[in-house]
């Protein structure tokens, strides 16, 4: 009876846990606003979201040239912009034009669209930094206050504000309510198993379970993730596949971390059950 309650218990522990790493990971970076700002943050200075980010500026400033009458070198203002994104007050920036997008998905009272009905973001706090409007000043263009692009390509039913709403209001409950209950289902499997070294090695099992499940997870994810980033706009979503894979190589650190504590239990668990053998072998028998 105690070996059917205890591999109850490491399931349900294996269970929760496979729910709260993501979870947390998810809370913590992407639903919880101030997160997302940090991840953003973050992401800005890897060199693949500079570069993507700097395509779609220049993209968009050739084109506001270009209704301004204005002749521009591309080649020269793309220099110009990439400068910009590897500058040091670029993070910043790019942190509070994110904070609009995560407004957008997490809520239904922001956002606007073109005259065809497209969403917009407004990507106008990536020109605040006055260096880089002297920058556009020496090209003719005058930062303007605003400037929009177009999220989607239409009226996409897969991608339109507050979509992720649920996620903002039930994502706290869930990663807390995951982790807690791993924690109160590895202490019942400890306390009815009967060997605690026996023990140990499943509960590290269950996290060298969740580690390389997370892993293939990601791998299967990334097919949804792709189709949900073809409903958007080609400059929107060069820079969001960019964040996607910055987020990802994050994730795999939080697993990876997830693989380490299960290998440290797995072999805690069997020096205690090497340990538990002698002293029983040690111990006088009953005729003695």
């Amino acid at each position: 009876m105690r070996l059917l309650a205890s591999f109850v218990f490491w399931l349900l522990t294996t269970v929760a846990l496979a729910v709260a790493i993501p979870a947390t990971w998810a809370q913590h970076n992407v639903v919880d606003r101030n997160g997302y700002s940090e991840f953003a943050t973050s992401a800005a200075k890897d060199p693949a979201v500079q570069q993507t980010m700097a395509a779609a500026l220049t993209s968009q400033l050739m084109a506001l040239s270009a209704n301004s009458g204005y002749d521009v070198n591309e080649t020269l203002l793309s220099g110009a912009v990439r400068a910009y994104t590897s500058s040091s007050a670029f993070p910043g920036q790019f942190a509070l034009a994110n904070q609009v997008a995560h407004r957008w998905m997490f809520t239904d009272t922001v956002g606007q669209s073109d005259t065809s009905g497209r969403w917009e973001i407004d990507l106008s706090p990536m020109l605040a930094d006055s260096s880089f409007q002297q920058t556009l000043a020496g090209f003719g263009i005058k930062a303007p206050e605003t400037l929009e692009i177009p999220l989607t390509e239409d009226m996409s039913q897969s991608l339109r504000p507050g979509q992720l709403r649920d996620a903002a209001k039930w994502g706290p409950l869930v990663s807390v309510g995951a982790g807690v209950l791993a924690g109160v289902f590895a202490l019942l499997t400890l306390a009815v198993a009967r060997r605690r070294g026996k023990a140990l090695v499943a509960l590290g099992v269950s996290g060298l379970i969740v580690g390389a499940g997370g892993w293939a997870g990601i791998e299967v994810g990334r097919r949804y993730v792709n189709d949900a980033l073809d409903a958007t706009t080609a400059d929107v979503r060069n820079v969001a596949a960019a964040m996607v894979d910055h987020a990802t190589g994050n994730l795999h650190v939080w697993l990876n971390l997830t693989l380490a504590a299960g290998g440290a239990l797995v072999v805690l668990g069997f020096l205690a059950s090497m340990v538990g053998g002698m002293r029983r072998s040690e111990r006088p028998s009953v005729s003695d």
